[in-house]
């Protein structure tokens, strides 16, 4: 269960990572849009968990990589723009939100494009809790 403390401070870093992501990709990498879909804070504020989406899908991977590569300037950045909400800024895990390719694969199989998932379960892809 969530504190409101833990969701106040999740709905800070959701907002100013979204800025500071969509402001590297614009600069570096034209045409893709990266979102901040969900951000987690743990219980003792020292870690957050932040799943982005990212448009379009192939280029997903090298720029996740790139995203965690670059984590302690994102960090510093984030630290810098909340000194006056946060004390401490939690240690950034980055992921990638697949919940829209997981919507779309639904989509298509209530579509028929890929068989009828109720008589073959085995059509959607398994999902892994995070």
């Amino acid at each position: 269960m969530e504190t409101n403390r833990q969701k106040k401070i999740a709905g800070v870093l959701q907002k100013d990572l979204a800025e500071v992501l969509q402001n590297a990709a614009r600069d570096g990498m034209k045409g893709v849009i990266i979102s901040v879909t969900k951000v987690q804070v743990t219980s003792d504020l020292g870690q957050a968990k932040v799943y982005i989406s990212i448009f379009p899908q192939l280029k997903r991977e090298i720029i996740l990589k790139g995203v965690q590569e670059n984590t302690a300037s994102i960090r510093y950045e984030m630290a810098r723009r909340t000194r006056d909400q946060l004390r401490r800024m939690p240690e950034l895990h980055f992921f990638i939100d697949d919940s829209l390719d997981y919507i779309e694969d639904i989509d298509n199989a209530l579509q028929g494009k890929k068989g009828n998932p109720i008589k073959n379960p085995d059509i959607l892809d398994k999902r892994q809790k995070r």
